[in-house]
């Protein structure tokens, strides 16, 4: 016989199955525990999702054969260099210092560290240089105390804080890079997942939004529920900034205007009841989620007791890794978009992306005709072809 509440649980997640009118889920989606702050560790879930589903090159060291593992547990630990890079750590030397060693004033451990400090960042303390940025965190700027006036909300960012330029309108910004302070770059979250995208050799497309429940957005503006269905449906895990409306900056110690609570998490999939409840899926960062943590779309209250004040939408592009002629056959390989979706009402599982391969004799977008199927394999052989100079790119099809 089941334990009492083991078979309660067993028969809530019947009747989510069962009842559910819409109940969907991107597969294979890691859950990593808090490390160096909430938004590196949900970047990091983000861009292990994409290490494991197209984009074998955004992991590449040591840990678990170079390919970024479901948990950071154990001897899975060093997948955390993904995010956060240190001296010593998943191959790193210990001579080269990393993003823990330059801005993190206190890091033994977990339960000993300088969460939220507001002193100056070691590296300047140490009159050193500052290592070349090398992780997600170093690129969004995580706990670098550097700048002023962000925004007009708040001074940043204490130690495990990142932040977001949002347009206040409720419109969504599209690969927004934030304006300099003097000679200094701004880093913010997208444009830093950007700019970390490029760094490991690719591109995406990043865009950020206020919520439509949001109450700060006027009537009819900001991302919607719909919106996350179809990102979800086509295959994108979606960021989640968790913040109160009310407060954009808070006074601590040495630092009158330091970053507001905050939260960051990722959302990849969604539930609707069968009476419309909507309900976002997400991955927190606290000792792991599982797979049925929830909250209802325009809920005040989230993880944090905070609400959802945005989102940070996220697609790689793909790009072409491989070109082999071979007599009369040309093979393409790339990396790209891979993306699962499992409906838990039917239990059916759906490959998201498919490509084509498209061919011209001169670079014109509106020349190029497509010469493969469409399938969802990363790699084509075309034969009979090439016959004199040609030009071949990679098409996402929409899903």
């Amino acid at each position: 016989m089941l334990p009492a509440a083991l078979a309660i649980c067993c028969c809530l997640a019947a009747a989510l199955t069962s009842r559910a009118a819409e109940n969907v889920m991107l597969t294979d989606v890691p859950d990593y525990s808090w490390h160096a702050g909430c938004f590196g560790t949900a970047a990091g879930n983000l861009m292990g999702y994409w290490d494991r589903h197209g984009f074998s090159d955004f992991y590449t060291g040591p840990t678990a054969g170079g390919v970024a593992p479901l948990n950071n547990v154990g001897f899975n630990i060093g997948i955390q260099s993904l995010w956060a890079s240190k001296a010593g750590t998943d191959g790193r030397p210990y001579d080269r210092l990393g993003h823990v060693d330059d801005y993190w004033v206190r890091y033994n451990h977990e339960l000993d560290l300088s969460y939220e400090s507001t002193e100056p960042d070691p590296y300047l303390t140490a009159g050193r240089p500052e290592h070349q940025p090398d992780c997600i965190s170093d690129f969004i700027g995580a706990s670098q105390n550097r700048w002023q006036n962000l925004n007009g909300e708040c001074d940043g960012n204490i130690d495990a804080y990142a932040f977001v330029f949002w347009d206040a309108t409720g419109a969504r910004r599209v690969n927004f890079v934030p304006p300099p302070q003097g000679d200094v770059p701004v880093l913010d979250i997208p444009s830093g997942l950007r700019a970390w995208t490029q760094h490991r050799g690719y591109d995406c497309t990043v865009f950020s939004q206020l919520v439509d429940f949001n109450p700060t957005v006027p009537a009819g503006q900001g991302f919607t529920f719909e919106g996350i269905k179809a990102e979800i449906n086509a295959g994108y895990p979606v960021m989640l900034f968790l913040q109160n409306y009310n407060e954009m900056s808070r006074s601590l110690l040495g630092l009158p205007r330091a970053n507001p609570n905050v939260h960051g998490m990722l959302a990849y999939g969604y539930y609707v009841s069968d009476t419309g409840t909507r309900y976002v899926r997400y991955k927190t960062s606290w000792g792991g989620s599982g797979d049925n943590r929830m909250r209802t779309w325009n809920a005040f209250e989230w993880e944090a007791f905070l609400p959802v004040r945005g989102i940070i939408g996220y697609r790689p592009l793909p790009r072409i890794t491989g070109i082999m002629r071979r007599e009369n056959t040309l093979d393409i390989k790339w990396d790209g978009p891979s993306s699962t979706l499992t409906n838990m009402v039917t239990g059916s599982s759906t490959a998201l992306h498919k490509y084509v391969v498209e061919q011209s004799t001169r670079i014109d977008p509106t020349q190029f005709t497509p010469v493969s199927e469409p399938s969802t394999a990363r790699e084509v052989s075309l034969t009979n072809c090439c016959e004199g100079a040609a030009f071949f790119r990679i098409r996402l099809l929409p899903p």
